[in-house]
């Protein structure tokens, strides 16, 4: 894509959009130390954990998840949904977002899902769907309590998640309950697609403005009212900020409990690690949403 001068979404030019959403390059260096050190965390707590690894959720490869379940009975479930701008990642480096829960008697499950361009973007969102339809269905085999049914994700697992809160689940199979789930987090998040269609990630993603409009939840009305938690880092760039912000702004009146956590000193990358951090509000409060 060719930059110009010219203003393309919102008052910024294609470069300015290049920069606030080419995300690798404001911390170039994250996949050579954070990826590892998420890679070595995740192999130790498989290794120390009671898991059973790529339960098949869906008919297409990448439609495996990993379930890591608590010694004594579970208090609840998070389904965690990884990021990777809907074109990157593996579950396998996340497992160790598991491991704070599990300790806290949570059965934690991470997915996998088939990623652009083997399909499109707006064909991910139906995995998801389909995974949890799975885990709810399996909830007896899996000692799921579907009284606490969560989802947590990050970056465009955050988007991921944002759309399980536009999902009418008894729509989805008459079987289950509207308000199956009972609470979500979404962290870093994109909810406004239309500018990613002048950054070079879209060179993965094949959008056009079509479904750019259709994947942005921003232009939706929510199907639950559940409590829910938007996170972003203050040193990620600032229309990530608006995108969280915008959120809020639009569905302030449609849900009952929304509320938007800022990361202090953390980047797109570094709040990964504040949804483990014990000691920080994202996994406090995060933990409190679950537990209420």
């Amino acid at each position: 894509m060719k930059a110009t001068d010219d203003i393309v979404y919102k008052g910024m030019t294609q470069g300015e959009i290049e920069t606030q959403y080419m995300l690798r390059n404001t911390r170039p260096d994250y996949e050579t130390t954070d990826i590892p050190r998420w890679m070595e965390m995740s192999e130790r707590f498989r290794s120390q954990s009671i898991n059973a690894l790529n339960l098949n959720y869906g008919p297409l490869p990448r439609n495996t998840l990993d379930f890591f379940t608590p010694k004594d009975n579970s208090l609840g479930f998070i389904l965690y949904i990884h990021g990777g701008y809907w074109q990157r990642g593996d579950k396998s480096v996340y497992s160790f977002i598991a491991k704070p829960f599990v300790n806290r008697g949570y059965s934690v499950a991470v997915m996998n899902y088939q990623m652009c361009p083997d399909v499109k973007l707006t064909e991910i969102a139906p995995q998801a769907r389909n995974a949890i339809k799975w885990l709810w269905n399996n909830s007896s085999d899996l000692n799921i309590s579907r009284d606490n049914f969560n989802v947590l994700g990050h970056s465009a697992g955050g988007h991921l998640t944002s759309e399980m809160l536009f999902t009418d689940w008894s729509q989805e199979d008459q079987a289950l309950p509207k308000n199956l789930l009972h609470a979500a987090v979404a962290v870093s998040g994109i909810y406004d697609f239309e500018p990613i269609l002048y950054c070079s990630e879209n060179d993965g993603l094949g959008m056009d403005l079509l479904e750019a409009k259709a994947a942005s939840i921003i232009h939706r009305k929510p199907s639950i009212d559940i409590p829910h938690i938007l996170s972003y880092g203050l040193n990620e760039p600032p229309d990530m900020h608006r995108q969280s912000l915008d959120y809020a702004k639009a569905f302030a009146d449609k849900f009952s409990s929304l509320e938007v956590i800022e990361v202090n000193n953390a980047d797109h990358f570094e709040t990964v690690d504040a949804i483990t951090d014990e000691n920080g509000e994202l996994f406090n409060k995060t933990l409190r949403l679950f537990e209420s």
